[in-house]
């Protein structure tokens, strides 16, 4: 194994190298890196998709280990071959963008797991579409992570009593971990991204009939496939049973998850400066965000009943499961996203030049953003817009120009980057975590590939294929 691990990193060092040489005078990475150096982001996503299948054991007591060694893979050469270019661009994304995402993803599971809901609620398919379409108008509003940490365990308990119970947890991915996210800057990365750049705050709300088309769609459908699986459980008739009163415990986090939505439309809001460290310019409004972030999660451990948690059997394993896995992926995910960015400069000219029609605009931003980061690739197109339809104009401008003349190219950006999110477990931040906690529960969820090919490429892709013929041709 160490020799295979010493090849690979010395083939890995060569080429690096090579390319490095070949570089002289570049100033972007995204120009110079080939297309095979995302072989190692491809590796880690294979080990997602298939360790836990073929080793299930082997991963779960390892996959801490595996996550390393294709971090280590890509970096070590990379930092060898551009020296403080590399080591720039590995501060950069975890300064700016894994250590934000982690303490959100933190703040929000932490918050939401002091909150307890008690009482009989029963999933049967017309309590499960309230459920979806509750979490659905909420993730707009507290953000998908923050709907989906909220509402899961609830979600989930309502539906012990039944059998099969993945197709539930897929299409709450679907509506409330993505889909949901669509209509404000609050909702999604990417739309926030959007917002920061010039893009108005309810300017989103030009996304209502595609969300709605999407929504109703999948809650169509899922009403049909849960009262179908309803119909076949032998379940004992609801009379016999004693009813307890609908209470929520631990009302007062609600409170905290306000001041994580208040810190992070501060962020957004509110310009204090920057300043350098290590060299990457850092805002102060995000360290602030950053502070408040982790003050909302201490306070809700501090004045939430240990005895709440226990009963919502609440553990760290899921966000100690993301926070190592995505460790490895935004460290590989490096030469994939500074490529993208490289736009007609990089490995992917000729597919960048290739995006014209507004059609185009959304199957692109959707399909790399189910496997990428959703906010840098939708900023990538945004600016592929810009620079196509109004070069040389300020950027606050062309945004302006670009709603009022070609506003489609900016609903297809939009609706692609929230959207597609969907289509795989690691397309949108709560996505593996919804997982994550599902598992927990003992519920057999899909593997990266079966929740795929059962699930968002037969349901999902077809969706978008008619949400294209309605709005984007």
């Amino acid at each position: 194994m160490k020799k295979l691990v010493n090849i690979a990193l010395m083939l890995l060092l060569s080429s690096f190298a090579f390319s490095a040489e070949t570089a002289h005078g570049a100033e972007k990475l995204g120009e110079i890196l080939p297309l095979w150096s995302v072989l190692p982001f491809v590796g880690i996503l294979l080990s997602i998709a298939i360790f836990p299948l073929v080793a299930p054991e082997f991963w779960h007591h390892n996959f801490g280990k595996i996550s390393a060694f294709w971090g280590l893979l890509f970096a070590i050469p990379f930092v060898i071959a551009f020296k403080h270019g590399a080591i720039h661009s590995l501060l950069d994304i975890y300064l700016l963008d894994y250590i934000p995402f982690i303490l959100l993803l933190w703040a929000l599971f932490t918050v939401a797991g002091g909150i307890l809901l008690r009482g009989t609620l029963k999933g049967t398919p017309q309590v499960n579409v309230l459920f979806l379409l509750l979490g659905t108008f909420l993730s707009s509003w507290i953000g998908t992570t923050g709907s989906a940490m909220v509402l899961i365990r609830p979600f989930i308990r309502a539906n012990m009593h039944r059998k099969h119970k993945q197709h539930m947890i897929v299409f709450f991915i679907f509506l409330v971990a993505n889909i949901g996210g669509s209509l404000t800057p609050l909702g999604d990365p990417p739309l926030f991204l959007g917002f920061l750049h010039g893009v108005p705050f309810f300017w989103t709300f030009h996304l209502i009939p595609h969300m709605v088309v999407e929504s109703l769609f999948l809650l169509g459908l899922f009403y049909l496939i849960d009262r179908h699986y309803y119909k076949k459980e032998d379940l004992p008739p609801q009379e016999d049973e004693e009813k307890v009163p609908l209470k929520i415990v631990g009302a007062h986090n609600f409170l905290f998850l306000l001041g994580i939505v208040g810190g992070v439309l501060l962020s957004g809001y509110w310009k204090a400066g920057s300043f350098s460290f290590l060299g990457v310019e850092l805002t102060v409004q995000d360290q602030v965000r950053n502070f408040i972030l982790i003050l909302m999660g201490l306070l809700s451990l501090l004045t939430t009943r240990k005895e709440v948690r226990k009963e919502n059997e609440f553990t760290w394993f899921p966000i100690k499961e993301v926070a190592i896995l995505f460790a490895g992926i935004f460290a590989t995910m490096v030469p994939a996203l500074a490529i993208l960015r490289a736009g007609e400069h990089g490995a992917l000219a000729g597919f960048i030049r290739s995006i014209k029609e507004p059609a185009h605009y959304f199957w692109a931003t959707g399909s790399l953003s189910s496997f990428l980061d959703n906010a840098p690739t939708y900023l990538t197109f945004l600016n592929s817009a810009l620079g196509k339809f109004f070069p040389g104009l300020p950027e606050h401008q062309a945004i302006h120009n670009l709603i009022l003349h070609k506003k489609i190219y900016l609903e297809a950006i939009s609706a692609g980057a929230v959207f597609m999110g969907a289509n795989t477990y690691i397309g949108n931040a709560p996505n593996f975590m919804v997982k994550s906690i599902a598992e927990e529960y003992g519920i057999e969820m899909p593997s990266f590939f079966g929740y795929m090919l059962k699930y968002s490429l037969p349901i999902l892709v077809t969706s978008f294929v008619v949400i294209t013929l309605i709005f984007f041709l």
